[in-house]
């Protein structure tokens, strides 16, 4: 007899947040997350059926796991971050074939993320 198991889904992501204040203003007015306060070090954030936390007590390094958040206009959400603090490591770039295309941002406390868009 086979068994089959759900695929995996990530529950839980971890940022690194040293400036905890930055990160939540960030994070919620650039991507609409929904951040609550759960330390003075610690707040929870909640997008769609991810959830996470931003913890002042990692501290970003550019080498830990990476993530992509999906966007629909890549070039405006650049513009954005710059706005809001960040910093544009990569822009827009095309995956090939049918792939979509990437950028990659570095937020206010240094942690990398990649964006993607279809288009």
């Amino acid at each position: 007899m086979s068994r089959t198991q759900p695929p995996c889904k990530i529950e839980w992501l971890e940022i690194p947040a040293p400036d905890l204040a930055t990160a939540r203003e960030f994070y919620a007015s650039l991507f609409g997350w929904a951040i609550e306060s759960y330390s003075p070090d610690y707040a929870v954030f909640r997008s769609g059926t991810l959830q996470g936390g931003l913890s002042r007590g990692l501290q970003p390094n550019g080498q830990g796991i990476g993530f992509s958040i999906t966007v629909d206009d890549i070039e405006a959400m650049l513009a954005r971050i710059v706005a809001t603090g960040g910093n544009i490591i990569r822009e827009k770039y095309h995956l090939g074939g049918d792939l979509g295309y990437c950028a990659r941002f570095e937020d206010p406390n240094g942690n990398q993320i990649e964006l993607w868009s279809p288009e």
